[in-house]
């Protein structure tokens, strides 16, 4: 590979972060200097991710960047195969249909939400692409302080009082993540993912078992980011409390964490990591039934459509986790279809049930945390966001897209997630 395509690598990171850092010294009244700015660099991630994974798409060994040209066991590698061109894609058409959808009303709820929302995409992309562990402790604490900002975005009690409990597990999960990383390069001297997997089979055994508890420690950050059972607690109240474009593209922060369970159980402790071949399945096997039961529990029990949005997301990552927990490459195969079908059609819910939820009576609960968004009001400000009447053919079509969202997530035949569940599906 010559020329500019060598460098894609690199634009999932810069383009929001350069948007972000233009975006942040802008006056309040250049709102659509901003939201065209936010447009144009979701645009041009789309295009960036699609080449990325046509180039991943055509085989061979993947694409490994080197920022500065260093050796990888010191510098910043990033690396595309097409499982990490799979959620840059993603991550690119999820956060373009949220961001556009924000342009109605919710990016003027406070300041600075297309700059945090720049720098979520970027952390999130980041956290895909990166072949280092340390590294991937950066960009998760970059997609986390910009979701901090989005999660409290147009304060109010309830929002707030979701995002403080949100911060607060998610800095005791960063915690986790920093000890596991230090003991895994304590015992193992290097933190390249690469690396890692071709010295795991020739460790010594008084070693093996600190590098295990180490990655059960690092595990369990991945985990409460996945929010499994018993961690996900502080998820529904969260999402729920959230604008429904953030709500969006957290729930492909949840993916997040899936994303580095599987590539770590792949990639240093799959069949070729000698005695630690295999390591945690189990547990991440009962965890995802587990969680899926607390999901499905949850689904039937709340009369919130965000909450219901919320345990959708339970669920999503129960079946995940219980497929990575199997080991079988059929399972696997299947499991990246339902992951893709799982977060577009969540994605999709959270954006649907702010629109149904205009045109019918809602719960006292929703109803607050509309009057803390949008105020209580200026006559000038309801003005400027009044909601309108609603059009009988809209709300049609609004169903009719949000029974199709269900069906997808309840895997349903002949739609993806029955595609993904199926063991005769082509991926397996």
């Amino acid at each position: 590979m010559s020329g500019w395509m060598q460098h894609l690598a690199i634009l999932p990171i810069a383009l929001p972060l350069l948007a972000g850092a233009v975006m942040i010294p802008m006056e309040d009244q250049r709102g659509r200097v901003r939201a065209g700015l936010g447009i144009a660099s979701a645009v041009a991630l789309l295009v960036v991710a699609v080449l990325l994974a046509w180039q991943a798409s055509l085989g061979g060994p993947a694409q490994v960047y080197r920022l500065g040209n260093w050796p990888a066991t010191f510098g910043i590698v990033l690396v595309v195969d097409r499982l990490s061109a799979l959620m840059l894609v993603l991550t690119a058409v999820l956060g373009l249909a949220a961001l556009v959808f924000s342009l109605t009303r919710w990016q003027r709820m406070g300041a600075h939400f297309h700059a945090l929302f720049q720098f979520q995409l970027m952390g999130l992309n980041g956290a895909f692409l990166t072949g280092d562990l340390f590294n991937l402790f950066v960009f998760f604490e970059v997609l986390l302080a910009a979701s901090y900002g989005l999660a409290l975005h147009g304060s109010g009690v309830a929002r707030v009082k979701a995002g403080l409990h949100y911060i607060s597990i998610n800095l005791a999960a960063s915690l986790l993540f920093l000890v596991g990383v230090s003991m895994i390069y304590g015992v193992a001297g290097t933190l390249n993912m690469a690396d890692l997997a071709s010295r795991i089979p020739r460790m010594a055994a008084e070693n093996r078992l600190l590098l295990e508890a180490g990655a059960a420690i690092l595990g369990m950050a991945f985990l409460v980011k996945a929010a499994m059972w018993p961690f996900g607690f502080w998820l529904g109240p969260t999402y729920a409390a959230a604008s429904p474009p953030a709500a969006a593209i957290f729930s492909l922060m949840s993916k997040v964490g899936i994303y580095a369970i599987l590539r770590l159980s792949l990639l240093l402790f799959g069949e070729e990591a000698g005695a630690s071949a295999g390591f945690g399945g189990g547990w991440l096997l009962a965890g995802g039934i587990l969680t899926i039961g607390f999901g499905a529990v949850s689904v039937l029990a709340t009369q919130d459509l965000s909450r219901l949005a919320g345990a959708c997301v339970l669920i999503s990552s129960g079946t995940l986790l219980a497929a990575i927990g199997a080991g079988q490459v059929a399972v696997t195969g299947g499991a990246l279809i339902y992951l893709a079908s799982s977060a577009l059609g969540i994605g999709a819910l959270f954006l649907l049930i702010e629109l149904l939820e205009r045109g019918r009576e809602i719960g006292a609960d929703v109803l607050a945390v509309t009057l803390e968004a949008f105020g209580d009001g200026e006559a000038e400000d309801r003005e400027d966001d009044e909601v309108g009447t609603a059009i009988p053919a809209t709300m049609a079509i609004l169903g009719l897209s949000f029974l199709c969202c269900a069906l997808v997530l309840a895997g349903l035949p002949p739609l993806s997630g029955f595609i993904g569940n199926s063991p005769s599906s082509p991926a397996s």
